[in-house]
């Protein structure tokens, strides 16, 4: 576990007695924890689910086609359209 010493105003501390008074907590460290942990679930970017890997792998996998420019992908599409 990493301690740090950190200044804060009264608002701030008043937030993190409400915090943890709210949510039962036992001291400010872990009000601060459970803002970081919100914070990071609400802000930051979530870790990709396992399932969600392995469909991407498979699209990955796929067979896909190959074009030049957009008049040649306009023409691909129109021939497969036709049949």
């Amino acid at each position: 576990m990493v301690q740090s010493i950190i200044d804060i105003d009264k608002r701030e501390d008043r937030i993190l007695n409400i915090v943890k008074a709210k949510f039962g907590l036992k001291n400010k460290s872990e009000a601060v924890a459970l803002i970081a942990k919100i914070y990071e679930d609400s802000f930051l970017e979530p870790e990709l689910r396992p399932e969600y890997i392995e469909k991407l792998e498979k699209i990955r996998k796929g067979k896909y086609l190959k074009f030049n420019s957009i008049d040649e992908l306009r023409n691909i599409t129109v021939n497969l359209k036709r049949g």
